[in-house]
This record gives structure tokens, sequence and C-alpha cells, in this order.
């Protein structure tokens, strides 16, 4: 007799309409907190703004309605909620810098997020397509990484294109490039990698000719990042390269050298290069600015607004994490979240995150094929380093990166390869679940 079919794995489409509902509400609910906050009546743009996030929204879920029905029902919700609050901090610090208003170009920025979140759901129809093109991501991810060295620096980092007060961090989106390579590299060579070549104080080390090429490309673009001091960006590449290659060869003895090598790294720039030596200082003795009569740095006043908010927080609108400074809106404005949402809030919003990394985690697991496995496992650990550095360094865990808080920060390049990153893991998922209903990716 034949064996039975697998069960069809429920839709849950109407689940993530429910919590797409949920988040855009929560989001008008934040924006109108805000006002009455600071003027004690509604913003008059309330109705508009939750009228732009809500069609967005719904244009998003539409289209995975229709295009990838099997995807997980928690990934677009979440970064429509994370994306939602940010647009909510991002105006509230807007009222206290009336001749700097960041929020309306970083609703413009959402907009172009989802544009191209609702293009690669609905033209790329199977993920494993990206493994033909796995060369021409990593030449376009160099070249990317490369470009902003012909520009100026800004406050001490070359990562910035800016061309007639135009301006994007190709860097966030050579991430993604770089993840789609590194998934289709180790995927062809994992046996190699696992079980070739010496062993080493009980660490089986691949072949030069297997690990050599990869292994290149990795040190050429963390390099060119340390020439441009963008360190934290470099963090986030070398622990991608550390997870994806132990996730590739199930070696735990890989996580322990990455471990040591990226201590070694640190402790050699954090000597030899000035401005990441300021930073060291800085986290190393957070008040000496006071203690020299010179006023609290950002990193104090960040401890400030950590400390002010408390439990519960003081309430949207009615903190003073503006006196941060400059860097208030892009890496500080976890500082606002902590003041005006309290711990509960920070608490709420980690989970969040947590749940975004579980879910690309949990795709990966569930999927037959090497490479969409290590694509997953490589996107959702972007997420989960670039919060840990970025949430270590405001809070006085590690040194500050100058990194942009995924969805929250402003800035247009994050927010436009984090929907990118959401997309991705939709097309995964989708096919994830689809290989319990007897289907192939279409």
């Amino acid at each position: 007799a034949p064996a039975p079919a697998a069960p069809r794995p429920p839709r849950r489409r109407g689940v993530e309409l429910s919590l797409i509902v949920l988040a855009v509400l929560l989001s008008v609910y934040g924006y109108c907190a805000v006002g009455l906050a600071h003027d004690g009546s509604v913003p008059p743009g309330a109705a508009g703004y939750g009228a732009g996030l809500g069609v967005l929204a719904l244009l998003a879920h539409l289209t995975v309605r229709l295009r990838a029905p099997y995807a997980d029902p928690l990934l677009l919700p979440i970064g429509v909620l994370l994306n939602g609050t940010g647009l909510v901090l991002i105006y509230r610090l807007d009222l206290e810098t009336p001749g700097d208003r960041a929020a309306p170009t970083q609703l413009v920025w959402s907009t172009l997020g989802v544009a191209l979140f609702l293009f690669v759901v609905a033209a790329l129809r199977d993920h494993r397509v990206l493994q033909r093109y796995a060369y021409v991501c990593v030449v376009a991810a160099l070249v990317l990484l490369t470009l902003p060295i012909l520009f100026p620096a800004v406050n001490g980092a070359r990562i910035w294109i800016r061309i007639a007060g135009f301006s994007i961090q190709p860097g966030e989106f050579a991430k993604v490039l770089l993840a789609v390579f590194f998934a289709a590299y180790l995927a062809a060579n994992r046996t190699a990698l696992a079980h070739a070549g010496r062993r080493v104080l009980r660490v089986q080390l691949p072949t030069g000719r297997v690990l050599g090429p990869v292994l290149a490309i990795w040190l050429l673009s963390v390099g060119v990042l340390v020439l441009e001091r963008d360190l934290g960006t470099s963090l986030l590449f070398f622990g991608l390269f550390v997870v994806m290659l132990y996730v590739a060869t199930g070696r735990i003895g890989w996580i322990a050298v990455g471990l040591v090598l990226a201590s070694l790294g640190a402790v050699a720039v954090g000597w030899l290069e000035p401005h990441v030596h300021s930073r060291v200082e800085d986290w190393q003795h957070p008040f000496a600015s006071i203690e020299a009569g010179e006023g609290a740095n950002q990193l104090a006043q960040s401890l400030f607004s950590f400390a002010a908010g408390g439990a519960f927080g003081t309430g949207l609108g009615l903190g003073n994490s503006i006196l941060i400074g400059f860097a208030v809106k892009s890496d500080f404005i976890l500082a606002t979240a902590g003041e005006e949402l309290g711990l509960a809030g920070l608490c709420a919003l980690f989970l969040l995150y947590g749940l975004l990394v579980e879910r690309g985690f949990r795709a990966g697991v569930e999927l037959r094929d090497p490479f969409g496995r290590l694509l997953a496992v490589g996107l959702a650990s972007i997420w989960a380093l670039q919060v840990f550095v970025v949430a270590g360094g405001v809070t006085g865990l590690i040194p500050l990166t100058g990194m942009p808080m995924p969805f929250l920060a402003q800035g247009g390049s994050s927010v436009v390869s984090n929907w990118a990153i959401v997309a991705l893991l939709i097309r995964v998922s989708d096919s994830a679940r689809r290989q319990y209903d007897g289907k192939a990716a279409p």
C-alpha cells in the first residue's frame, strides 16, 4: 500500500495579517503618545502616518500571500513593528531638533525597503537561484566596500558615499551579498572543509586549496573596512564568517579559533588605531570627561538615559536622551528606547529581535538543501551579531562601533538592507515548509 501523504502544513496567512494589524496599531499609538506628551495633542500627521505604514504592510502581506503562502507568519509582522517603532522614536527626537527632521526621510527609505521586499518575494521564486551568482555577489560586495575610500571621512570613518546631498552606506548591502557568497561556497565545499586537511590541537583544518579562496575574500573585505575605520562592520563580517564556517563543518573548534583571533585583532587595532583607541578609552573610563570638567561624553549620557528610564521608563516623549548629541538618532537610538520605555520596553525589543533570529534559524534547520540552510543561518546571524554589537556598545558592555540598530536607527541603507534580509528569509521559510507538502519551490 502506498505511504500516506504528509499532512499539508498550515499557511497561517490570517495569523500574519492579524499580527500586522496589531503592529500598525501599536506604532500609531506610539506616534500619538509622543504628540500628547510633547504638545498635549494628537500629532496632525497621525492619520497619514498610520495610513502610510498600513498600506506598506498590507502590500507586503498580499505579496507574501500570493507568492510565498507557506512562509513563516512572524517574520513580516515583526519587521513592520520594529520599523514602525523606529519611525516613532526618530519622530520623537525630531521634536527636539526642528531644524533637522529625519522621520520623513526615514519613511521614504522604509518605503524603498518595502518596495525591495516586494520585488524579491515576487521575482525570486526559488532561493537556490542565488547560488549560481555567488561570484557575482562577492565581486559586487568588494566593489561596494571599496567605493567609500574615494570619499571624505565622516566622524572619523570612510563608510559613506555622498553625492549632491544623497548618501548611502554600501557596507549595509555588502553584508547581504557576502552572506550569499559564503553560503554558496561553503555549501559546495562542506565535505572537504569538515574532513580534509591536518589536525592541529584537536582542530581539523581544511586544506589551503579549499579554505584559501573564501579566506582570501574575507581577509580582503575586512582589510578594506579597517582602512575605512569601519571596525563595527569588520567585526560583523568576521563573526558571520566564523558562524557560517562552523555551521558548514560542524566543528566547534572554529568557534574557539574565531574567538581567539577576534580577541587578538581587537587588542591590536585598539592599540594601533587612534580612532578606535579613543573609543576604547571612553569605554574603560566613561565618566573621565565629567571628572575633568568637560561634561558628559556620549557614552556617559547614554548610561544616564538608561538609569533614568528605570523599570518602566519615563514615557514616550518625556525623556532627555537628546543630550547625547549628534548620534542620538543613529548609534544611540536604543538609549531613547531605554529611557522612555524602560527596562520592560528594552526587553520587549530584544525579544522581537530574538524572535527574528530564531525564525531565521528555524527556516534554515528545516530546509534540506545545504545552500538554503547556510543562507538562512547567515542572514539571521547578521541580525544577532549586529544587535549584540550595538546594544553592547551603548550600554558600556563593549567599546562603541558606530553601527546602526536594525530597523530602529536612522539610516536609509540599513533599513533597505534589513527589508531585503526579511524578504530572503520569507522565501527560504516558504521553501522549507513546502518540503513537507511534497512540493518543490515553484
